[in-house]
């Protein structure tokens, strides 16, 4: 049963995971010869506040802010 961590910023709409962990999965199934119902996958949405890049908490800088899709 393979199980796959994924660490994401928040910000991502349910859709954008919807979309993330079926693809995922058909991936998964071909390279490990797999049937989807033995996949899972954990996803930990990770507050800007517990991220931080070069020292910085994205929450304390707005350009490492996710920008919203147009």
């Amino acid at each position: 049963m393979p199980i796959v961590l994924v660490n994401i910023r928040e910000g991502r709409s349910v859709e954008q995971k919807r979309a993330m962990v079926e693809k995922m999965t058909e991936v998964i199934c071909e390279t490990m010869g797999v049937k989807p119902a033995s996949v899972r996958i954990i996803i930990n949405d990770m507050k800007n506040e517990n991220f931080a890049i070069g020292g910085t908490l994205v929450c304390d800088d707005p350009s490492m802010q996710l920008k919203p899709k147009q």
